[in-house]
């Protein structure tokens, strides 16, 4: 009787053999070597296309810098220089879609560039402008990684294919009787790691064209940075009034039905008591019954008048909270503040768009503080407000032929107002001489 030895799975004593740990070991290597000869089609396709755009992108950039030295000292030497850096900006785009493509890399496209009023002010903009800048440098290092890309593409393998056949070229070039040498021997295990080599060239060039196309590609930092605070203020905005929205359907559908149940349930309770007069001739009340009736006649009634006004009040509460709805928008909204103001108001609107929710209710409440300005502070006797949408842009232009002076900051609101249409992109200008007339135009974006 014999012992069989325990031992771990696998091994000898296990019922394993040596052939089985190494066919293991095989399994296990297998998926490194796959992993490092596998390529996306793609990056060969960019190794390969990407050699005559990056000698043309990189050809431009360099005469571009030379051109832009030699003619510094010259008077059209700026000019060149900002009608150059607006071609080089250009050729961003081509560039992106290429690596999008062919690398799979997305590059989200820069901040387009600021027009500034003036020939002089645009032509600093552009000089200024960093992403141009940067785009002719991508040129510029595109030209050597388009170069190594293309030789790890194209001449690694036909180096490696030319190598691993060299004893073979040698047999068909000089036929007959020929002692083997040392060339023979080098040049197939070489040719054999050309080859090896050359997917893993392409994928590491692969990677650092994706690198330098998201750094030097792409928006700024500092214009990455201002993206994500405008996505975020979109968001908080649309959640706020997506709140105040809600909250304004519960106020209307809540509270204040339940107070126009109570209205009416005292409007029954007043009823009951009966018309204020001498009692019926069949009843024979005392004076004391007579000044209880009284008594809480005066106290309903008091309170139905104070449920009258609290439901006034509320409802002049959700109007504030939620003034424009969705279905009416700025059309219907705007008349109403205008009916409501003491002082005679010639609307005009142009409404060719609807603004988003956001923007609209920064309209209202700029129209509405407006209004309540000429009304309290100006003793004007009429008033004209225009509004335009049109063309993403919105324009509200309110004017009075009051006593003028008005100025952000001097206690009639307009201060707070500004700050309220910057939050949306907006801006307010004034123009109050004293003695009139006051003219005050707000423009915002239709959307954030």
């Amino acid at each position: 009787m014999t012992e069989r030895a325990d031992g771990p799975a696998g091994s000898p004593a296990a019922g394993g053999t040596a052939g089985d740990t190494a066919d293991g070991a095989r399994r296990g290597a297998a998926p490194g070597w796959r992993r490092h000869l596998a390529v996306r089609g793609g990056d060969w396709a960019f190794a390969i296309l990407g050699l005559p755009v990056a000698l043309l992108g990189g050809l431009c950039a360099i005469a571009v810098l030379y051109a832009g030295v030699l003619l510094s000292l010259t008077v059209v030497g700026l000019p060149f220089v900002v009608l150059a850096l607006l071609g080089v900006r250009r050729l961003g785009a081509p560039q992106r879609w290429l690596v999008e493509r062919l690398l799979g890399e997305r590059i989200e496209p820069p901040a387009p560039l600021p027009r500034p009023a003036g020939a002089l002010a645009r032509g600093r903009a552009v000089l200024t402008d960093p992403v141009a800048w940067r785009v002719l440098l991508h040129l510029v290092l595109r030209l050597p990684l388009g170069v190594l890309g293309f030789a790890a593409a194209v001449l690694l393998p036909l180096g490696g294919g030319w190598l691993v056949g060299f004893p073979l070229w040698i047999r068909l070039l000089e036929p007959g009787p020929r002692t083997t040498g040392w060339p023979e021997f080098v040049a197939v295990p070489l040719g054999l790691v050309l080859l090896a080599s050359a997917p893993g060239a392409v994928r590491a060039l692969s990677g650092v064209n994706r690198r330098l196309a998201r750094v030097l590609l792409g928006p700024v930092r500092t214009q990455q940075r201002v993206r994500q605070l405008e996505n975020a203020r979109t968001g908080l905005i649309a959640a706020n009034t997506d709140r105040l929205r809600g909250l304004e359907r519960d106020l209307h559908d809540g509270t204040q039905a339940r107070l126009v149940a109570l209205a009416i349930t005292l409007a029954l309770a007043e009823d009951a008591l009966g018309p204020v007069g001498p009692p019926a001739p069949d009843r024979a009340p005392g004076p004391e019954t007579s000044a209880d009736t009284a008594r809480l006649r005066a106290l309903v009634t008091r309170a139905r008048g104070q449920t009258d006004d609290t439901i006034a009040e509320l409802r002049l509460l959700t109007r504030g909270i939620h003034p424009v709805t969705p279905e009416g928008g700025l059309g219907e909204a705007l008349p109403g503040l205008t009916v409501t103001c003491p002082v005679p108001v010639d609307i005009r609107m142009d409404l060719r768009q609807r603004p988003e929710p956001a923007i609209e209710q920064a309209v209202y409440y700029c129209v509405a503080e407006l209004l309540t300005n000429i009304a309290k502070h100006s003793g004007a006797r009429s008033a004209e407000l225009a509004v335009r949408a049109a063309d993403g842009r919105v324009r509200v232009l309110v004017r009075d032929d009051g006593r003028g002076g008005a100025a952000p900051g001097g206690g009639s609101g307009l201060a707070g107002l500004a700050e309220r249409l910057a939050a949306v992109d907006g801006v307010l200008r004034v123009d109050s001489p004293p003695g009139g007339p006051t003219t005050v135009t707000a423009e915002l974006p239709a959307a954030l």
